[in-house]
């Protein structure tokens, strides 16, 4: 029998191709399951999921057969939201930009463990509305195979609505939605993780507009300063920021613009996480919970 050698300095290149051609093959299934929904209503956020998702639903059964929905909402940015607005323009699709009163729930401000359950609940109430007036098949999100990993009680209120997930479905994962993006020449491509202000509070504190307002504007000065991943998460008195590991050293020279800054805005103290930027770092407490039963 013959056997097969591969030469050491191609296995780099092999090994590239066959990533290659899984990820193609993920690519040929989303569209696959795309043209059998027909038409959709697309959850958009202007995150790198939902902007690939968008882009690859328009491009695969037209974009009369696409509606976005962008959330307006105080536990989003202003500039996530005139991003998700302007993509949309671009791609030529249809939006619909909706008003959720998250603030006005009373189970969302007590900001339990379930908290994102009640916030999807109602943007996927309103989004049912606009599938029916405009007698579409479903909708969709980018929920991603690696969100699997981390704790998401929004699911719940996606199988109340039948709110489908193509991206989780095809299996494909964020780093892989990453490089397709760049290939198709997506602007999103290589922007940072996003999430709403909400989760920058701890379990069981209550969400304010005013919380959320101060840490938006704390994020937007720090983002100002060059750090792209940032993460205030707000301890009451306590601003525990989070970046890249590889920009902590820079963060701690610019030590005295930023207290400065933050005091402004009424946190007392000043902290840097050492652990630096890691997404649903405020689950870390859940899951210690349940490993102690």
């Amino acid at each position: 029998m013959n056997k097969l050698y591969i030469i050491p300095h191609l296995k780099g290149k092999i090994k590239v191709e066959e990533e290659n051609r899984t990820m193609e093959e993920k690519i040929k299934k989303l569209k696959g399951i795309l043209k059998n929904l027909q038409n959709v209503i697309v959850s958009y956020s202007g995150g790198v999921d939902s902007s690939f998702l968008l882009e690859v639903a328009v491009e695969t059964i037209g974009k009369e057969n696409v509606i976005a929905v962008i959330s307006i909402s105080d536990i989003f940015t202003k500039e996530e939201k005139d991003f998700a607005e302007k993509f949309c323009a671009s791609c030529g699709v249809r939006y619909i930009k909706i008003k959720t009163n998250q603030l006005q729930n009373k189970n969302f401000i007590k900001n339990l463990p379930d908290r994102c359950f009640w916030c999807k609940k109602e943007l996927f109430e309103k989004m049912e509305k606009i599938r029916r007036k405009n007698k579409f098949n479903y909708i969709i999100d980018g929920t991603n195979k690696n969100d699997e990993n981390d704790y998401r009680p929004g699911e719940k209120a996606k199988k109340i609505f039948n709110v489908l997930s193509p991206l989780k479905e095809v299996d494909i994962t964020k780093e892989e939605i990453r490089k397709y993006s760049k290939k198709i020449g997506l602007p999103t491509w290589n922007k940072p993780q996003m999430s709403c202000l909400a989760t920058r509070i701890p379990y069981g504190e209550k969400i304010t507009r005013e919380k959320l307002k101060r840490i938006e504007e704390g994020e937007k000065f720090l983002i100002s300063l060059g750090f792209k991943i940032v993460r205030i998460r707000e301890h009451e008195e306590i601003a525990r920021i989070e970046v890249d590991k590889q920009k902590i050293e820079k963060l701690v020279k610019m030590k005295e613009k930023v207290v400065k800054k933050l005091k402004t805005l009424g946190y007392k103290y000043i902290t840097v996480d050492l652990d630096g930027y890691r997404s649903g770092s405020m689950n870390e407490v859940i899951k210690i919970s349940n490993r102690a039963g």
